[in-house]
């Protein structure tokens, strides 16, 4: 058998033809050499610098904001009043998931997040697909939240100083605009706080998450007043369906909760600490969505709900018949939003900066900066990609095509806690999934059923995704891995 982690014959390393294709398709890298390189990059290495606070504050700030914020508006015309339902199927759904990626965390503890889970137990070529979903969950999914922020800003710019930005500088092609400058400008600012160093962009999200659960708890205590039972009859209109195909969309709002895990390499106690955050994290977020989720519907007929993705504040100006509360609430929704679009960059940045250590994507996204333990150029390249995105792509679309990778991405985690548990069942793990693979199973099947639940456009557009992904690494990837050379020890 095949001792994938042990070098060439030679000592250098392997030629292409050394073995076979599939071979090399299915090559895993080993547990102790993902860890052993951990925090290793090209001229310096990354600082561990984050505890438990910081680490659960990273994945509440990647979390917390997208779906209340800025998707509830789209999500409740599909299922009505049983939107609160749907949040509870999309939490359940993303807490299976949230088991398996705790494990995992405290086992692999490194940057890749469950891109490196793939390398370890699936072989190459699925981490590969993997990684590239991963892009599509963080870095299209930081261009989908800066585009509503946009929309915050404006109500915030009309309630205080009574202008508003034009449409064709607020919103992108396709929605009536020709560049949506507000969302390139938080992007900017994001990257600005990542180039600072892990430490500082921790202590700026702290504050920022801080700001938007004070938010959260300051609509549910105003929205209330404006209760009415009347709005919960004919709870679930549109059926099950319409709860399902809710729930989908819904689960963007989710996508977050692993930030922690692409801060395995600067976390200083990793393997406690990663599974904790992952998991105090979600509780959290379930705990807040579903109460304000609740809160809105009861406040106002689901059928007035519109696409805006300033769902809040209008809902605070409609039940005051004042337009202060709403102001205040959109000041928060703009904290809150740069927040996640700073801590879901962060775990952009991070996981590239693995595939880049690997060798399946250019060296230059694992370059770190010896000053501040950065990768620098990685975040510069990201950030500009990301926020070229967002000034041109509408929300709609990029929500949906974040919430199918994502989805992909979670489904393959929970397969590779089954096939670690059974390759190396001796393994200390900081924490293990409760009544697996019961559980792994289950999440396994959401994230497929929720999968089947999205249009066949966003299906199409996965469909081309992978298929340019898989060309990049037939091209690259494949040619330039570095799985097959010795690792640093080994060579000496």
């Amino acid at each position: 058998m095949l001792d994938h982690g042990a070098p060439p014959h030679n000592g250098g390393p392997a030629a292409p033809h050394s073995e076979g294709v599939g071979m090399r398709l299915m090559r895993r890298k080993p547990v102790e050499r993902l860890v052993a390189e951990g925090g290793r990059g090209e001229g310096g290495t990354l600082r561990r610098s984050l505890g438990l606070w910081q680490l659960t504050m990273i994945s509440i700030g990647a979390t917390l904001g997208t779906g209340i914020f800025v998707v509830l508006g789209e999500a409740v015309p599909k299922a009505g009043p049983a939107v609160t339902l749907s949040f509870v199927i999309a939490g359940l759904t993303a807490l299976f998931s949230a088991l398996s990626y705790a494990e995992l965390a405290g086992t692999i503890p490194v940057s890749g997040s469950s891109y490196s889970y793939a390398y370890a137990t699936m072989g190459e070529l699925i981490a590969w697909v993997c990684g590239w979903c991963l892009m599509l969950e963080y870095g299209v999914s930081v261009a989908a939240v800066a585009v509503g922020w946009g929309e915050y800003l404006n109500e915030l710019l009309d309630g205080t100083i009574g202008v508003t930005l034009p449409a064709a500088l607020s919103a992108p092609p396709g929605d009536g605009g020709i560049f949506n400058a507000p969302a390139l400008i938080v992007v900017l600012l994001a990257m600005a706080f990542l180039l600072g160093g892990a430490r500082e962009s921790a202590r700026a999200n702290t504050v920022m998450v801080l700001v938007k659960i004070g938010a959260l708890v300051l609509f549910c205590a105003i929205g209330v007043q404006g209760f009415r039972s009347g709005n919960y009859e004919n709870f679930m209109p549109l059926g099950m369906a319409g709860v399902s195909a809710a729930g989908a969309t819904l689960f963007f709002s989710y996508i977050g909760f692993d930030a922690a895990s692409t801060a395995g390499e600067e976390a200083r106690n990793a393997q406690r600490d990663l599974p904790r955050a992952i998991l105090l994290s979600l509780a959290i977020i379930t705990a807040l969505y579903v109460l304000v989720a609740a809160v809105a519907v009861g406040a106002k007929p689901w059928r007035q709900f519109t696409d805006s993705e300033a769902t809040l504040a209008q809902i605070m100006r409609e039940v005051t018949g004042q337009s202060f509360w709403g102001t205040l609430l959109a000041f928060c929704a703009v904290v809150a939003i740069a927040s996640v679009v700073l801590t879901v960059l962060y775990g952009q940045t991070r996981i590239l900066f693995a595939m880049s250590r690997d060798g399946l994507v250019p060296k230059v996204f694992a370059r770190v900066s010896p000053r501040t333990g950065t990768p620098r150029a990685n975040t510069l390249i990201v950030s500009l990609f990301c926020g070229v995105l967002a000034a041109a792509v509408p929300l709609g679309q990029l929500a949906d095509a974040t919430s199918i990778g994502t989805l992909f991405a979670f489904a393959l985690v929970n397969v590779a806690v089954v096939v670690l548990r059974r390759s190396r069942p001796d393994m200390p793990r900081s924490f293990r999934v409760p009544l697996s693979p019961l559980l792994p199973a289950l999440g396994f099947g959401f994230c497929l059923w929720m999968m089947g639940s999205l249009s066949t456009v966003t299906w199409v557009v996965f469909g081309v995704w992978m298929a340019v992904g898989l060309v990049f690494y037939f091209l690259y990837g494949y040619r330039r891995s570095r799985l097959a050379a010795p690792a640093p020890s080994e060579a000496k």
